[in-house]
């Protein structure tokens, strides 16, 4: 399932709705080589106009939304774990773990669920 958000209003898009830019393609690339236990997990890709990303959604039980941001022009993945509400400095997400555009959709898929896993995000 996709999701997009914008204005702050979330809707779900299907078939011909979602977006076809090159970011969608290649975070629907990813989420489709993802193993069973990020299926598991909820596993939506997010289309964020508010804060401007496309990425790939886990609905993680022990702590809350994780999201890999699919990057722009030269910017590396970024595995960013979101808050409901802010934190005492007033953050809304948390940088877990960032690597660079090298890998191809397969290294993508099996580093971030990897590190998830071996975290404790996924169970």
């Amino acid at each position: 399932m996709e999701l997009q958000i914008s204005d702050g209003i979330v809707r779900g898009v299907r078939g011909m709705d979602a977006p076809m830019t090159e970011l969608a393609i290649r975070a629907r690339t990813i989420a489709n080589l993802l193993p069973l236990l990020c299926a598991r997990a909820g596993v939506k890709i997010v289309h964020n106009s508010d804060r401007g990303y496309t990425g790939i959604r886990f609905e993680t039980k022990a702590a809350g939304p994780v999201v890999l941001e699919i990057p722009v022009g030269d910017d590396p993945y970024r595995l960013v774990q979101e808050f409901i509400d802010p934190d005492e400095a007033g953050r809304m997400e948390v940088e877990l773990r960032r690597f660079p555009q090298i890998y191809k959709p397969q290294g993508i898929a099996y580093i971030a669920a990897e590190f998830l896993r071996s975290n404790g995000f996924l169970k």
